[in-house]
This record gives C-alpha cells, structure tokens and sequence, in this order.
C-alpha cells in the first residue's frame, strides 16, 4: 500500500549468508572497524544495513586485488570522506581499481612491447593512444571540478 517500508536490517547470520562469507570475517571486519553495525535490538543483537552488504563487496574487490586489511581501511575510510553518496562512492572504487589493474597491465606489456618490430609497435600504439589521451582529459576535467579555486 501508501506506506515506505523500513531498510532491511540484517543480523550477522542473515548478512553473512548474503555476503558469501563466514560470521567469523563478519565479527573480524567489525572489530577492525572495516564494517558496523547500523543499531542494536533490545536483545544487543547487531543489525547492518543493506550498504555494509555493498561495503563487503568492496572489501572483496579490494582483497582480490592483494591490499591488506589495513590499506582496505584507509581507502575506506578516504572514499567515505569524499562522498557520502554510496554510487558516487562505489564507482569511485571501481575506477581505483581499474586503473590500479592498467598499471599492472602496462608493467606486464612494457618488456613484450621491447620484442615488437617497429611496424607492431607502431600500429599498437597508434591503437592506444587516441584512447589513452582521451581518458587522461577525461580524469583531468573530472580533477579539476574539485580543485579549489
């Protein structure tokens, strides 16, 4: 009917089942302040919210992508302070990822590259860098529209 119905709260059971993972790493990413809990019930249970579910998702993300747990934190912890928006800040980590993910690509591509003839490494690039410069702009406008004036 008319009436908004309340955020779904998960206890640890429910959102470990939802997450995948064990109410062990729950109570271990809680402990370590990567997650907390929204409220308690009356019987001290703990209930999260539905956005811990997606800040578990980035914990994963970030994990498979070799960070620690202390340097998940801090990135947490950054993203939080820029944007409290939960897409903003999802899709800000997805770009860190992404480019961290470049990097490596790029690391893994520079002695291959070396063994290219000059006709390769000239079609490759040519290829590459009209993409590459637009991407470079592309960040470069996005920088400037939170750069104090």
């Amino acid at each position: 009917m008319g009436s908004l119905s309340a955020p779904k709260l998960y206890r640890i059971g429910e959102l470990a089942k939802a997450a995948g993972i064990s109410e062990r790493t729950i109570d271990y990413y809680t402990k370590l302040g990567l997650i907390s809990p929204e409220e308690r019930t009356l019987k001290n249970y703990r209930l999260y919210s539905s956005e811990t579910l997606n800040t578990l998702e980035r914990i994963n993300q970030l994990k498979q992508e070799k960070y620690t747990l202390e340097e998940i934190k801090n990135t947490l912890e950054r993203w939080k302070s820029i944007a409290q928006d939960a897409v903003v800040t999802d899709k800000l980590t997805k770009l860190e990822l992404h480019i961290q993910q470049l990097e490596r690509d790029v690391k893994e591509l520079k002695p291959l590259l070396k063994d290219l003839k000059p006709n390769q490494a000239r079609a490759a690039l040519t290829n590459i860098l009209p993409k590459g410069a637009a991407c470079i702009e592309s960040l470069q406008i996005l920088l400037n529209q939170f750069t104090p004036m």
